[in-house]
């Protein structure tokens, strides 16, 4: 992720030019696909303007923010910001599981798998595929206290990818990260 930093009508110092950064760092942890950011920070009349764009693989948000001190007008851009990526992400993620709940019943099925050709013994194996849900690794931990089964598959908020809990004793879990 590559970040720009523009300063209009006065000196950019090294503590805004640090505190843009980390601000745009903590956003890098709800997309991973993020290209590029640049943020634009002006002084017109006594007013602090943060104004940032985002390009990511097949997005580009903008975000504003006009304030009395800088560092507010940075944290306001960057909360507007945060809440668009946090919608987006909402909206592509539920389009999906939309897409495979219609087609849910497909996706569970049996399957006749001859063992051996002589003694034509069969072995009847059920596949289940599951929509996994978006939580937390603690929001997990919680679910799988509260039902029967000794896994859960769920999509990790924090790393957008899929884990699996593994319940091995009351006190004990595994998790597992691809």
């Amino acid at each position: 992720m590559q970040i720009t930093i523009t300063a209009r009508h006065f000196e950019l110092t090294k503590a805004i030019r640090d505190y843009v950064e980390t601000s745009c760092l903590k956003i890098e942890r709800y997309f991973d696909n993020i290209i590029n950011i640049h943020v634009t920070l002006g002084l017109e009349n006594n007013r602090n303007i943060c104004e940032i764009a985002l390009n990511a693989s097949r997005f580009s948000l903008q975000s504003q923010a006009e304030e009395m001190d800088m560092y507010l007008s940075i944290d306001n851009a960057m909360d507007r910001m945060e809440g668009q990526i946090k919608r987006l992400k909402d909206r592509v993620t539920d389009h999906q599981k939309k897409a495979l709940k219609d087609h849910f019943h497909e996706f569970s099925r049996e399957s006749d798998i001859q063992m051996n050709r002589e003694n034509r013994v069969r072995k009847m194996v059920k596949t289940k595929r599951v929509v996994p849900e978006i939580m937390s690794v603690q929001e997990a931990l919680e679910k799988i206290d509260g039902q029967k089964e000794e896994f859960l598959i769920f999509k990790n908020v924090e790393s957008d990818r899929l884990n699996v809990l593994v319940k091995r004793d009351d006190q004990n879990y595994k998790l597992f990260e691809p």
